[in-house]
């Protein structure tokens, strides 16, 4: 329970950011630059609450993944929004890649987790 209250404060944290500054709940409808602010400190957050618990010698657990699928699949949708409007999608893009590359490396931490035991 406390792993997942942890991993709860960045997406709060970004919420009230985006009622705050764009006035909505709907990340989606975004203009673009708003939508790159609002996901990096989405996924800034989320993946420093990782670290925090990686660090706490805690093991990553189920939880994780499904936030981190949650979260990717938002970028996912925004990403494929910004093909059919023909808008730039580059920041978006590669954001989405570190994003599978730190995924996978969460993924072997936990296969290595495994082993250890």
């Amino acid at each position: 329970m406390k792993k997942l209250f942890i991993h709860c404060i960045p997406v709060v944290i970004s919420f009230i950011w985006l009622v705050a500054e764009c006035k909505t709940f709907n990340p989606i409808i975004l203009k673009g630059p708003d939508f790159l602010k609002f996901y990096l400190i989405l996924v800034l957050g989320f993946y420093v609450s990782i670290f925090i618990v990686k660090s706490a010698g805690e093991r990553v657990s189920p939880t994780i993944f499904y936030f981190l699928m949650g979260i990717g699949c938002l970028g996912i949708v925004k990403l494929i929004r910004g093909i059919m409007l023909g808008k730039p999608i580059g920041f978006l893009a590669m954001i989405l890649i570190a994003e599978l590359v730190i995924a996978f490396l969460l993924m072997s931490w936990k296969f290595n987790d495994k082993l250890k035991q």
